[in-house]
């Protein structure tokens, strides 16, 4: 690569910039970035800003080589994507391959179907897409951390340099009939699309922050930067003296970032400035050839090696952390964990490197046929699209399963009635743990309709044979859609209709509390005039909430003023206790100690209070009715993780849609009771 520089004596004023076609800080800063990454991750559970600066690097990068290939005539399209075809796969896919093995062998079964999904989206660089999508599915957020998520950013700069050099060419193409600096052109257009992606970015994290987190199109002003930078940088003279104060300003600026911004939470807004604005400082210092320079440090030997490697270090050193944690059963790692994870992801890096990356790069593969690299590139992704999908067919045979509520060998909830054994080790249990990632209730978008009122109101239906004899709303959050599942035998034995009304992480409260997200009030406040124009029968929502472990279990005072608004109204409130909430996830729990195992249950009072705080609630009107099944989770002084051969828990918190259809005929016919209605059965109970 070939750019202007400019060097002065010490303290001098800037003389014309020198051609260099190397730049060895740019792999100092690479080494920098991705070291911060892994720091970050590894021994402080933060997130760095590092991959910003890999962005902004890239578009520093290509810009300029594609500005310059105009110039001297056209892009070759398929020769540069070749060489980027042999510069990703070989070790991104080398990656997955061996991931793919060691999640096979070590993850839990219930991971099995989003970490497949997560595989192949990686191999097919659209992970951030899946992850963004994800991001907006309550149920897929409640998921433990994915062996590949980091392949999310390798997934953007892989759609910028299909995209990028389209781009580029174009603009080219259109300057060139017009008559325009092609150079100036380019710069008009980057700017452009700096401005329009930055403000995208700042609305979209202030309206939905792990959404903008993944898009591409909140990152496209941190490309469109760097190519700005490139265009800039040669008409940039300053003083020796300057050049190294600004380098080391940017130095600590990447360093301090994580420190000091929670970016998982608040990027890619304006605040991921920050580490563009340090790494573009580190670049416009460039090379100052004093040993005070920061670029003295970030061209030396060891900083160059580092950023050799440092994509297969980004690469390995996730997986290889997730892995350690699941193997020791930990949620964090300490000094000398940490440092094994490191030593063991800088091993893998250094063979990556030296026995996939280079001699691939270096191979004459592409440079003899004309479509060599192409082949290449379809031939080392096969075997990981037909590991993923033979592990999708094993994933799926091991998740079949069927529930027969007469079956005796998994009596669920009804075990606690009838007094059979809680685990049956000659037994089967149920659901199978594959199959848990599909344990909670999901409408059909024929069941539902949008309400006008709000624009999260999705009112879902189950609705009987013919005309409702009763009609129940179901309004709250997941824990009150649990009991959708719970009241469908009475829409095939008494013919009425159940209604839900829910909102990921929003209970059916009149005030905003912690633990809520936003947007949540004016829910509430649309699902209440919704629920009092339509008059329904009864309305069943939650009577407690509980945060943690700890006796944290109470009735908020939100949820009495609700009740209350609805008794104004004339309506009938069925209030259920919420079911108790662990700090682990109970099924991966058994996977690794067994289903009778009592390191997977919990005391009952360490879980839920002596008395329901709801019964010493203040002001509680006379139209509600309240329901406690805890009984049933946890019959005795234990709450187990497995109750009449079916597993209770989905996760950490939501009940599976399994154990919830063996409860349904002791709920339903307990809602009925609770209610004093006396219709008629109409069909025999299943």
């Amino acid at each position: 690569m070939t750019l202007l520089r400019a060097t002065a004596p010490e303290g001098g004023v800037a003389a014309p910039r020198a051609p260099r076609k190397f730049r060895p800080e740019l792999q100092g800063l690479r080494a920098l970035a991705a070291g911060l990454v892994v720091v970050y991750h590894v021994w402080l559970d933060r997130i760095s800003g590092g991959v910003d600066v890999f962005f902004l690097v890239s578009g520093f990068l290509i810009t300029g080589q594609l500005v310059r290939a105009s110039l001297r005539g056209r892009i070759e399209f398929r020769p540069m994507w070749g060489r980027m075809i042999k510069r990703l796969f070989p070790a991104a896919l080398t990656v997955l391959a061996a991931t793919m093995v060691a999640a096979f062998v070590w993850l839990p079964e219930h991971r099995w179907f989003q970490t497949i999904k997560e595989i192949v989206a990686s191999a097919l660089y659209v992970e951030n897409w899946q992850l963004a999508a994800d991001s907006v599915d309550y149920f897929a957020q409640h998921g433990s951390a994915s062996v590949v998520q980091h392949f999310w950013s390798l997934s953007i700069q892989g759609q910028f340099y299909l995209v990028w050099p389209v781009l580029i060419a174009t603009v080219a193409l259109l300057a060139r009939r017009a008559g325009w600096g092609l150079r100036r052109t380019v710069f008009v257009t980057l700017a452009v699309l700096f401005t329009v992606s930055l403000a995208y970015s700042v609305y979209l994290t202030a309206v939905n922050q792990p959404f903008a987190y993944f898009t591409s199109l909140t990152r496209v002003w941190e490309f469109a930067l760097g190519g700005l930078l490139a265009l800039a940088i040669d008409r940039i003279a300053l003083p020796r003296a300057l050049r190294i104060l600004l380098g080391w300003i940017g130095v600590a600026g990447l360093v301090s970032c994580g420190l000091v911004l929670q970016v998982g939470t608040m990027f890619p807004g304006y605040v991921a400035l920050w580490p563009m604005v340090s790494a573009a400082l580190v670049l416009i210092a460039g090379f100052t050839g004093s040993r005070l320079g920061a670029d003295r440090f970030l061209s030396s030997r060891p900083a160059v090696y580092l950023g050799n490697i440092s994509y297969a270090l980004y690469l390995w050193h996730w997986p290889v952390l997730l892995f350690y944690l699941i193997a020791r059963g930990r949620e964090e790692v300490g000094f000398r964990g940490g440092a094994v994870i490191i030593a063991i992801a800088l091993a893998l890096s250094v063979l990556t490197y030296h026995l996939v990356e280079k001699p691939v790069r270096e191979s004459r593969i592409g440079t003899t046929t004309r479509w060599g690299a192409y082949r290449f590139g379809v031939l080392v992704l096969a075997p990981v699209l037909v590991g993923a999908g033979a592990w999708q067919y094993v994933a799926t045979e091991r998740a079949s399963y069927v529930l027969d509520l007469d079956d005796a060998r998994h009596p669920g909830a009804q075990a606690v009635v009838t007094g059979a054994p809680l685990f049956d080790p000659e037994a089967t249990v149920v659901p199978p743990l594959a199959a848990l990632q599909d344990q909670h209730l999901h409408f059909p978008d024929e069941q539902c309709t949008q309400s006008p009122r709000h624009q999260d109101l999705r009112i879902c239906s189950i609705d009987p044979a013919g005309p409702p004899a009763k009609r129940i709303v179901v309004a709250g959050d997941s824990h009150a859609l649990q009991f959708v599942t719970a009241l469908e035998p009475l829409v095939r034995q008494r013919g009425y209709q159940i209604v839900s009304m829910f909102k990921p992480g929003c209970p059916f409260t009149a005030t905003v509390g912690d633990h809520l997200p936003d947007g949540c009030v004016d829910w509430n406040a649309a699902a209440l005039q919704e629920i009092v124009e339509s008059g329904p029968d009864a309305v069943v929502t939650m009577a407690t909430r509980d945060v943690r472990l700890g006796l944290t279990e109470w009735a908020p005072a939100g949820y009495v003023e609700q009740w209350r608004r609805l008794d104004a109204a004339g309506i009938p409130v069925v209030a259920v206790r919420d079911n108790p909430r662990f700090s682990f996830a109970p099924p991966e729990c058994v996977q690794q100690h067994g289903f009778d195992s009592r390191d997977c249950a919990r005391l009952r009072s360490k879980l839920l209070a002596p008395v329901p705080p709801y019964e010493s609630a203040p002001g509680v009107p006379p139209n509600v009715s309240f329901l406690d099944f805890s009984e049933y989770f946890c019959p005795g002084e234990l709450c187990p993780p497995v109750i009449g051969n079916v597993l209770v828990y989905m996760d950490d918190n939501h009940v599976s849609k399994a154990y919830m259809e063996t409860l349904a005929p002791i709920a339903s016919e307990e809602l009925v009771r609770t209610l004093g209605w006396t219709d008629p059965v109409v069909a025999a109970p299943r």
